[in-house]
């Protein structure tokens, strides 16, 4: 008798042997679930690890997202010095409180659209810009289920930010942008849309 084989006794004589491989099938069906649930298990683990690893190290690594406004964008010998102008973004509560704060709207009334940009200060913070950065403004030839995104690259924000229109801008870059950073690193650039 093998070491895991389970013996089942029955009343009844005959049925030893039928109970027997009964038990013995049931053991062997259970190994290769235990197998097959095993391999899904690690194949499932291995496509986790692998496949998305880089892209999660890049999302972990650019993870500060801060509002505001490009003020420069200065060429440099591996990409760009942006001059950056940060602002709030808010929106609810926070927005009506703000804005009544200000005397933009009355004590209790919402701002229009749900959202208040506050601008606060209007010190510059340097952060740099490689060449191959992912940026987005808006234009009316982009993407409508995204307002417009339309992909650019920096150079081609560079010009804009000098006042000339290698594309035509929906709304102006006024609007704000949200940045992406690591450190004093941008890792992306997106127009935002306002209404």
């Amino acid at each position: 008798m093998f070491p895991h084989e389970v013996q089942v006794s029955c009343r009844r004589g005959g049925h030893r042997h039928h109970d027997h491989a009964l038990v013995k099938t049931a053991l062997v069906a259970l190994a290769v679930i235990a197998v097959a649930a095993t391999a899904t298990a690690g194949t499932f683990a291995w496509l986790y690890f692998t496949d998305d690893s880089d892209a999660k190290a890049v999302d972990q690594a650019c993870d500060q997202r801060i509002y505001g406004h490009v003020h420069s964008l200065t060429r440099t010998d591996t990409g760009y010095e942006m001059q950056f102008d940060p602002a709030w973004f808010t929106s609810g509560i926070t927005a009506n409180k703000a804005a009544a704060e200000d005397g933009v709207v009355e004590p209790g009334q919402p701002v229009p659209n749900d959202n208040y940009r506050v601008e606060e200060g209007h010190r510059l913070l340097t952060y740099l810009v490689p060449a191959d950065v992912e940026v987005t403004v808006l234009t009316r030839q982009g993407d409508p289920a995204n307002f417009g995104s339309t992909p650019i690259t920096v150079a081609q924000l560079a010009e804009i930010v000098d006042g000339k229109s290698p594309v035509a801008l929906f709304e102006p870059l006024d609007s704000g942008v949200w940045i992406r950073i690591d450190g004093d690193t941008v890792c992306t650039l997106d127009q935002q849309y306002q209404p």
